[in-house]
């Protein structure tokens, strides 16, 4: 058939509004935006995600991926307002701010450097972003020549602030401004850290205060009320991996204080309360609900989860050991009843009821393969998603709301840049959900 030339302008406009409303009604479905560090080029990526609100079937939107501002992005987390993103590259020790365009985009705004070495791990609360570095500003000290870890926190400008005459941006960290004479306008400055206690604007992951035993900073987690912080590290030894919990108190202006929480030992023959908790081997990730009550650690060398209640003081009770698949890597939670793992070397999911810091099992999964981090969707639908470092991919699953049983969604896996580290995410036009990181070890 053919059509004269008011057929074919007609036609190009009947084709023009399907598009048009096709477009407009696959926009409706995108709940959210998943944002992917990938690591195998330099500088990192970023890859940027649709999720689908019927199907959790992921499309990477245009000009995806982003550069992550440096080499070897393996931490992420978004903002309560889902309007920055901030990405640590272990590589160049640095925290670069990104502003997230409605369409999902990611527009480099600042970039600070972290007062250690080799950051590797963030937690945000509402007005503060706290990193882990793996070596503390000390001296000499290498990863050939290791110190023990540090963490630090730093202030989010807040929109308010950033209106005001010299300031940087709103999402912009660490910000100090000041008049300094003769100059008679306002000049602020990026990447302070909050001044803690000790007088430094980090605190060293130590045993005890003259103790120097090298621990290796693993994983940190605020909880949901922001009032406390927690960090995972461990001390490496031939005789077997050794590992710690700390607690902080987390002040109002950001600042952290050490909750002694481990025994009594012997330093130098006299006696001293231990910092940190000893418990399991080598914690990898953990995650609190948002109750604030509960908190699950997963132990990669043991293969188990540790789950503790956290008393009102922010110290955390052992309540449970549950085993896992080997080498977990990452966890996550939905709705707080049910409990998800990724078992890197098995390359499976292991899902479990969780209640008051306990766990029940409930069945294992298959990956792609080699997975070390996992988030649930941004609106937290009920759809699931891991992040496949050796697949170089994301397997895609719906959750049972009632059982917490899983099915793979639509077309996964689901191909990403080479070698993906970490994940977060933010809801179409809502609040942040968080972050789920992953070691590539």
């Amino acid at each position: 058939m053919k059509f004269g030339k008011v057929g074919q302008v007609g036609l190009v406009s009947a084709i023009a509004l399907l598009v048009a409303t096709l477009f407009t009604a696959c926009s409706t479905l995108t709940v959210g935006f998943l944002f992917v560090a990938t690591t195998k080029q330099t500088p990192g990526q970023m890859e940027v995600y649709e999720v689908n609100s019927e199907s959790g079937v992921l499309h990477t939107i245009p000009t995806s991926p982003f550069p992550s501002g440096g080499r070897n992005p393996i931490a992420e987390a978004a903002d309560a307002s889902s309007e920055n993103l901030y990405v640590a590259n272990n590589d160049d020790n640095n925290i670069v701010q990104f502003g997230i365009g409605t369409d999902g985009k990611l527009y480099p705004q600042s970039t600070i450097n972290t007062p250690g070495a080799f950051p590797l791990a963030l937690a945000l609360t509402g007005s503060y972003v706290y990193v882990l570095d793996t070596l503390g500003p000390v001296a000499g000290c290498s990863l050939a020549n290791p110190c023990p870890g540090v963490i630090a926190g730093y202030a989010i400008t807040s929109a308010t602030t950033a209106g005001t005459a010299g300031s940087n941006g709103q999402g912009s960290l660490g910000q100090v401004c000041a008049t300094i004479p003769p100059a008679t306008a306002q000049t602020c400055t990026l990447g302070n850290p909050v001044v803690n206690g000790n007088g430094l604007g980090y605190i060293p992951l130590q045993l005890s205060a003259n103790d120097q035993t090298v621990l290796t900073p693993t994983a940190v987690n605020v909880t949901a009320n922001g009032s406390f912080v927690y960090v995972s590290a461990y001390s490496a030894s031939s005789g077997g991996d050794q590992g710690y919990l700390f607690a902080f108190s987390a002040g109002s202006d950001g600042s952290l204080t050490a909750i002694p929480i481990g025994p009594q030992y012997k330093l130098n023959g006299l006696s001293t309360q231990m910092i940190p908790l000893p418990f399991g081997s080598e914690p990898a990730a953990m995650i609190s609900d948002t109750g604030s009550q509960d908190l699950y650690v997963a132990d990669e060398a043991a293969n188990q989860i540790d789950g503790f209640s956290l008393g009102s003081s922010g110290v955390p009770s052992l309540v449970s050991t549950t085993g896992t698949g080997n080498q977990p890597a990452a966890l996550t939670l939905f709705n707080d009843k049910f409990l998800y793992v990724v078992n890197s070397l098995d390359s499976t999911v292991s899902a479990f009821n969780a209640s008051a810091g306990s766990l029940s099992t409930i069945a294992t999964y298959a990956s792609s393969t080699n997975p070390i981090a996992i988030a649930v969707d941004p609106r937290n639908i009920g759809f699931l998603y891991t992040v496949n470092f050796l697949g170089s991919s994301l397997s895609g699953y719906q959750i049972n709301p009632t059982n917490g049983t899983l099915i793979n969604t639509q077309a996964s896996p689901y191909v990403s840049s080479l070698q993906p580290t970490a994940i977060s995410g933010v809801p179409h036009g809502g609040t942040a959900t968080g972050s789920a990181t992953g070691s590539a070890k």
